[in-house]
Formats: C-alpha cells, sequence, structure tokens
C-alpha cells in the first residue's frame, strides 16, 4: 500500500458536516446513519472520524484492518463494519471487532461467521451492477443466501449493494430493486450509496451510506494486502 496522506483533524469534520447536510436534503435525517470507509489510510483516519461523530467505520481489507486495530488497542470507541470482500480465513482474528459484517455474499462465508460469532449482526451484499467479480450474490438468489444465513444463526439485518460506476441516476433501478426485495424479506437496513451517488441511495431508503473520498480526499494506489 502507498504511504497514507495526512489527516487534517478540522478538515475531516467540516467534511462530516458537509455529507451529513447531503444526508439530510435528500430526506436522510435521522434515518440514514454515515459509514466512514477509511481503507487505504492510518488509524488516525479512524480516529479523525470517530472525533468527528460518524456512526461507525468501515474497511475493506482484514490485514489493514487487523494492524489498525492493533495500533489503535482501547482507543476505539465507534463501530466496527467490514465492508470488503470476506475470506474465511481471516473471520477469526476479527470476529470479536466487527460490529456488522456487511458483505455477506456466500453461504460458507456466513457459516464461518456464525462459527466464530454465532449471532453475529450481517447484511447480504448484492451484485447491482451484473459485472461478473464483484461483490455480492446474483440478486435472483437474494432470498436463498438470506434464508441459508438465518437458518446459521445470523442475525440478517438488511441488504448491501454497490451501484454501478457512471452518474448517480444510473445507481436508482439497483437501490429501487434493493428496498423493495429488504421490505419484502422483513428486513431494515439498507446499506447503499457513496460518495457520488449518497443522494439517490437516501432517496431510495438507504439507512446507511458509505463514504470515504468525500471525508478524506482520494486515497492512495494499493498494492499487496
Amino acid at each position: 500500500m502507498g504511504e497514507a496522506p495526512l489527516i487534517d483533524q478540522p478538515a475531516v469534520t467540516a467534511n462530516v458536516a458537509l455529507v451529513r447536510a447531503r444526508i439530510a436534503r435528500a430526506g436522510g435525517e435521522g434515518r440514514t446513519r454515515l459509514v466512514a470507509v477509511t481503507k487505504g489510510f492510518g488509524p488516525e483516519a479512524i480516529r479523525a472520524a470517530s472525533a468527528a461523530g460518524v456512526d461507525a467505520i468501515g474497511e475493506n481489507y482484514a490485514q489493514e484492518l487487523e494492524r489498525k486495530l492493533v495500533d489503535l488497542g482501547n482507543e476505539l470507541d465507534v463501530p466496527v463494519h467490514f465492508i470488503g470482500r470476506i475470506q474465511r480465513n481471516k473471520v477469526r482474528v476479527l470476529a470479536s471487532r466487527v460490529a456488522l459484517w456487511q458483505s455477506v455474499d456466500r453461504v460458507e462465508v456466513g457459516v464461518e461467521i456464525a462459527r466464530r460469532c454465532p449471532g453475529a449482526r450481517v447484511l447480504a451484499q448484492v451484485n447491482l451492477s451484473g459485472q461478473p467479480g464483484r461483490g455480492g450474490c446474483d440478486p435472483r438468489s437474494i432470498d436463498e443466501l438470506v434464508g441459508a444465513l438465518r437458518s446459521a444463526g445470523l442475525d440478517v439485518r438488511g441488504l448491501m449493494g454497490v451501484g454501478p460506476v457512471g452518474e448517480p441516476e444510473g445507481s436508482r433501478p439497483g437501490f429501487v430493486f434493493l428496498s423493495e426485495r429488504a421490505s419484502a424479506l422483513g428486513l431494515t437496513e439498507l446499506s447503499m450509496g457513496m460518495s457520488d451517488d449518497l443522494e439517490v441511495a437516501v432517496e431510495c431508503g438507504a439507512t446507511m451510506v458509505r463514504v470515504g473520498r468525500s471525508l478524506f480526499g482520494s486515497r492512495p494506489h494499493r498494492s499487496g494486502t
């Protein structure tokens, strides 16, 4: 991973306020929580985001999160959400520190989480772009996946999805679909929307948006794990 850029606490605090204002204008005040995506940045980004009052921290890479948790020790007072592809062999070391697994897209991953942390809170991730290699289950398999995760003893709270690259409005059909499926399945959480399309996500019912660039600026290029 390249050298992490310096974090300016006042700038992060101001950016958090700006993003919360965007959420409010889109109709999500009091409903939509802000998850600060800190991948590619050092532990100081987590400290800054926590001090600025974000609702949770979102991390994508297991080894990166492991290192940050060691650096932070007992300083961390904001929930950690895992939002990247989940490696089964990393579940054991993260199980006690992850408050919500947002990106569960395979039954076998859910089973491993349940084995290491019975009753863990999870979201089922759905591939909204249709692009192969992207995280998320096939949209036609949502009901089956949610049922299997529940059967494994997990607390399935909702669904998660990433909109396609391009204009923000291009995300709307997928977000509407996700909202409708969550409602049909009796799920209350919807994690969708990032820096560019968060307004669309909030309008479609997002209860969480995952924002990195609008809080911290561009992240460095990542190499290795």
